[in-house]
């Protein structure tokens, strides 16, 4: 095999050799890598060595792209059918979008019976509600000094370190399940309500 140093001139090799003179110096890694073609001269070995071609490129594996975001009424596809079903069972869109100033409150009693009604409904089919705390609005409690202040709020006269002594205003509500619906991919979850056209 062509010892590839041949077609260097002595100024070409002349600043090599500095260069490999400084960079083992420096560097652990490229003195272990010319120590095989040292002792490979030494033996007289140099021509069983491969040639000077560059070593390949190590090939860096890419991470995998991310994957695309979903467009926000997809994202929340299920908050929306949610809404939707509050529609379909309690038209609470229809009422909460009335201008209710104009009725009387006979009238907007009379429709909240409804909205009431389908509301409920559809909250007891996808979640289960029970009390933060199980006693009776009016009742004294004592709130713990290690309380969890997102599920007890503390309000009237705050002064002071806990445990405090109070009057349940509020017994709170938890969802211990829930049980969101599955939106087909097929469906727009953009759409709340069809529109309805009445044909003669």
């Amino acid at each position: 095999m062509t010892d590839p140093s041949a077609s260097l001139s002595f100024f070409a090799r002349f600043w090599l050799a500095w260069l490999c003179f400084w960079r083992c110096l420096v560097s652990g890694d490229f003195a272990r890598a010319v120590l095989p073609a040292s002792r490979a001269y030494d033996a007289g070995q140099l021509n069983l060595l491969p040639s000077g071609t560059p070593a390949p490129t190590p090939t860096v594996e890419k991470a995998p792209p991310p994957p695309p975001a979903l467009p926000p009424e997809r994202e929340h596809a299920s908050a929306l059918a949610l809404l939707a079903m509050l529609q379909r069972e309690g038209r609470l869109v229809d009422f909460l979008q009335e201008n209710v100033a104009a009725f009387s409150d006979a009238e907007v009693g009379a429709a909240c019976r409804t909205v009431h009604e389908g509301c409920r409904k559809v909250v007891g089919q996808y979640f289960t509600l029970k009390p933060v705390l199980p006693q009776s609005e009016g009742e004294q409690v004592t709130v713990p000094v290690s309380f969890d202040a997102q599920r007890i709020r503390l309000i009237g006269n705050v002064t002071g370190q806990p445990p405090h002594t109070g009057t349940l205003r509020h017994h709170g509500w938890v969802t211990s399940e829930v049980k969101f619906p599955v939106v087909s991919p097929a469906m727009d979850p953009r759409v709340l309500a069809p529109a309805e056209v009445e044909l003669a």
